[in-house]
């Protein structure tokens, strides 16, 4: 059975929600810049204390419930580029109508239907990321398609909405939010469950975010774009893997969710065939550890207690893996840290951690444990230690009977960590502070499309003879719209090739960030000043390294400056002549034997002497002309 088969027979359903940053000028709802800063820049700090509210049916959300468990104090930096909007003093302003033109594009290259009017709710988030306690968002669009190799996908659902701050410090009882961030304009784009294999995931995340960079509207970087994933098997449960960054890792993550859900289905077979429960009371066991070397529990006891929960049946399966490196056992950890503890200990890894073989049985017997039971226990404030215990009781039942609904957070390696369940319909309602917008058909019409990087690509390789490796870095590459201008602005000086300017870009550029150069701190006008300078004859290509290194590191200096520095300039042919001709007569023997096999050879001797200040072609020339008259005198 190949690998396509035994996602479609244990029943893959896999859906994708991708959150891209626009590059508006101004954020959503004030007309701050979307300027990202460093956060020692910083020139107003608060704090604010944030609970889970009633919708307008009198519901609280589950999620927003499960965030508030542990009582954070939130921090918020602000800057002289943020605003009361987003210290939420002051009312948020009209929607962004450059994002929502941005967005209405996206729109198009899906194929999707725009609403006919754009209502702003409110969407409760308490984990301290926006200093409201909800993040404003708009339903924009549905009903697309996108073409994959293995069918149509569906897109689901286009939002606007507001990024969210940026945590900068998490600490034990606050957490610490810089809002540069706060505003910036997103969209929010969910297909429909039509991903049928951990590969088919990775593509159509690859076609969204090529559909996304065609638009030129959208930021790039490092946390400019997130995907989140929602996997679910035959007879598993929808989970939500938050958080995925890096696009290589998104079929690693299918993989090992549906590896998850297939051994938490294993692991509930094994416990009803052993006729496992799951006993309700929590125990007070902290006189089995008066006396305990354990240093975990020396410390929790200073002010806490040390509580306990049996598990019928369950001896040896806490400790069975879920996934690579991750057991039931690390699921009950999991539940338990919202709580505000730091992990727990159960017996099918006892003794270990200083806790002996000797308390491991007293701890039995306090519980009433007998042969096949497992206890798990905890160590903290009585509060925190009470709200550990009850999550994990209520995720060991969950493993007797189903595996959960949860919002999951993506770990480097491929596997998922628990934040919290899913979030349920009572965390939205309607934002009163934004005016309706109306999304007339003639207003989606007068929506210009642009021309797709696949076929940009394709175009490139015939218009400027680009291989296809090298067209297709150039138009995935951030500096696309440089090239082109050059490519525009060069179009008749045959010394500016396509293959010599995206190369510079895409090979040159990242082999100087490699070598430890700030190569950010290059500007447009500094590239086009190089490509004048070639274009020019001032400087050869041979020397675009040099300069770049220069420019990078001393940017306020122009190019003729730059080429003072360098040694670049005034360079006179007649002395490349004549230092050709000294060589050529030095290595007579050589020359007489290798003919005009010796240009190669010879050429890099002549480049290393002149570095830059002379084109290859021009020495080449000048190599061969005295080689053949070295020849025939």
């Amino acid at each position: 059975m190949n690998n396509d088969d035994y996602y479609r027979e244990i029943g893959l359903k896999c859906g994708l929600e991708i959150h891209q940053q626009l590059d508006s000028k101004e954020k959503l709802f004030c007309r701050c810049p979307t300027t990202l800063r460093e956060t020692e820049e910083s020139n107003v700090e608060f704090y604010r204390y944030l609970r889970a509210t009633e919708s307008e049916m009198g519901e609280k959300d589950r999620a927003a419930v499960e965030q508030t468990k542990v009582n954070r104090k939130y921090v918020y930096k602000g800057y002289d580029t943020t605003c009361l909007v987003e210290y939420d003093e002051e009312p948020p302003r009209k929607l962004n109508s450059e994002a929502l033109d941005i967005a209405l594009v996206v729109a198009k290259l899906m194929n999707m239907r725009p609403v006919e009017q754009l209502h702003v709710m409110r969407k409760i988030v308490v984990d301290g990321s926006n200093t409201t306690g909800f993040q404003r968002t708009a339903f924009l669009a549905n009903d697309g398609t996108i073409p994959t190799s293995l069918n149509e996908v569906g897109v689901d659902v286009l939002c606007i909405e507001e990024e969210a701050a940026q945590k900068i410090e998490d600490k034990k009882d606050s957490i610490v939010y810089s809002l540069d961030r706060l505003g910036i304009p997103l969209v929010e784009i969910g297909t429909a469950p039509d991903i049928i294999t951990p590969a088919h995931a990775r593509e159509t995340a690859q076609i969204i975010g090529m559909l996304l960079r065609s638009t030129g509207k959208v930021k790039r970087g490092l946390g400019t774009i997130r995907q989140d994933v929602n996997i679910s098997i035959a007879e598993g449960a929808r989970v939500e893997v938050k958080g995925v960054q890096a696009l290589d890792m998104i079929e690693t993550i299918v993989e090992l969710e549906v590896e998850r859900q297939v051994n938490l289905l294993h692991i509930r077979e094994m416990l009803q065939q052993r006729g496992a429960e799951v006993h309700n009371e929590i125990f007070d066991v902290t006189d089995v550890f008066r006396d305990t070397e354990s240093k975990v529990i020396k410390r929790a006891l200073k002010k806490g207690k040390v509580l306990a929960i049996r598990l019928i049946g369950f001896d040896g399966i806490i400790g069975e893996e879920v996934q690579p490196g991750r057991r039931l056992g690390t699921e009950f950890s999991d539940r338990a840290k919202p709580s505000g503890v730091g992990g727990i200990f159960h017996t099918d890894e006892l003794p270990k951690y200083g806790i002996t073989a000797d308390e491991v049985e007293s701890l039995r017997k306090a519980v009433g444990a007998v042969d096949g039971d497992a206890v798990v226990l905890v160590a903290d404030s009585y509060k925190k230690a009470h709200g550990a215990m009850e999550s994990v009781r209520i995720r060991a039942q969950e493993a007797l009977e189903f595996v959960p609904e949860e919002t999951r957070r993506a770990l480097p390696d491929g596997n998922t960590a628990y934040m919290r369940p899913l979030p349920g319909a009572s965390r939205m309602y309607p934002e009163t502070d934004v005016p309706v917008i109306d999304i007339s058909s003639s207003y989606f019409e007068s929506i210009e499309t642009p021309e797709l990087l696949i076929d940009k690509g394709k175009r490139f390789t015939e218009e400027y003879n680009l291989n296809d490796e090298l067209a297709e870095k150039i138009v995935y590459s951030r500096y696309l719209p440089l090239f082109e201008n050059i490519m525009d602005r060069f179009a008749f000086n045959d010394s500016i090739g396509a293959t010599l300017v995206a190369r510079t870009f895409t090979g040159r550029l990242p082999e100087l960030r490699r070598d430890g150069i700030d190569v950010e701190k290059l500007q447009q006008d500094h590239f086009i000043a190089l490509f004048d300078a070639i274009g020019e004859g001032k400087v050869a290509k041979e020397g675009i390294d040099e300069l770049l290194r220069l420019l990078a590191e001393k940017p306020a200096l122009n190019i003729d400056e730059a080429l003072d520095q360098l040694g670049f300039s005034g360079i006179d042919i007649s002395e490349i002549e004549s230092f050709a001709e000294n060589l050529v007569r030095e290595r007579a023997d050589f020359v007489k034997e290798k003919g005009l096999g010796a240009v190669g050879p010879l050429m890099g001797i002549v480049m290393g002497q002149f570095r830059g200040k002379v084109d290859g072609k021009v020495v080449s020339d000048i190599l061969k002309q005295k080689i053949e008259k070295q020849i025939n005198s």
